[in-house]
């Protein structure tokens, strides 16, 4: 997979909504350390997380299956654009075949599929890529032909979400409960957040680093 941070929100947006709770705006250092630790206190230590929904991320999210894309999309509190399978399948339609199953045809078969450890799943998802790919050939439409997509099919997305939800998140994904590619994604995500940013959320993975 591949993340890409867009855009996210300064630091001092969330401070000045705070500090507009008191008026305390004239101690204010701009998103500096005074600023961090304000957020820090009334964002994580004293649970008005409510605050943090003044913080906004999005990512642009590359080779995720459809199988964790719909396990991304319980996380109700964000926005995704999904590229989309309707105007999007033409790009097997023009593929050979997937079979039989070699090196050659699994290299082929990642440039679509996300592998899990365990060959006969594996194998099972090329089997039902190569079904997908002579629907396909057959002129069967693409609103029709995306029904028989294995859940191993890579996508790829625009995600908006705030701070707050952002540590939902975190704290859910990066258990060693979650599924193993959305855990993967939960780190990744973590890792592109900007480093003046982590300290909201340090602790919520800190608690799972031992499972990842």
């Amino acid at each position: 997979m591949n993340i890409t941070l867009l855009s996210y929100t300064n630091l001092n947006i969330c401070s000045q909504a705070i500090r507009t709770c008191w008026q305390s705006f004239d101690k204010s250092d701009n998103g500096g350390e005074k600023d961090r630790e304000l957020i820090d206190r009334v964002g994580n230590k004293y649970k008005h997380s409510s605050t943090l929904e003044h913080l906004n991320y999005t990512f642009y999210i590359q080779g995720i299956s459809r199988a964790c894309l719909q396990e991304l999309a319980r996380h109700r509190m964000a926005s995704l654009s999904v590229k989309s399978s309707r105007y999007t399948l033409k790009e097997l339609k023009t593929e050979e075949s997937f079979l039989p199953i070699d090196e050659t045809n699994l290299q082929r078969a990642e440039k679509f599929l996300v592998f899990t450890e365990n060959l006969k799943v594996n194998e099972a998802s090329i089997k039902a890529l190569e079904n997908l790919r002579i629907l396909l050939k057959d002129n069967i439409s693409n609103d029709l032909a995306k029904f028989a997509m294995p859940e191993s099919y890579k996508t790829e997305l625009t995600w908006s979400i705030n701070a707050r939800s952002l540590q939902n998140f975190l704290h859910l994904r990066s258990s060693k409960s979650a599924l193993w590619e959305i855990r993967n994604l939960a780190l990744e995500i973590y890792n592109h957040i900007p480093k003046e940013h982590q300290f909201i959320f340090e602790d919520l993975i800190c608690k799972n680093k031992g499972d990842l």
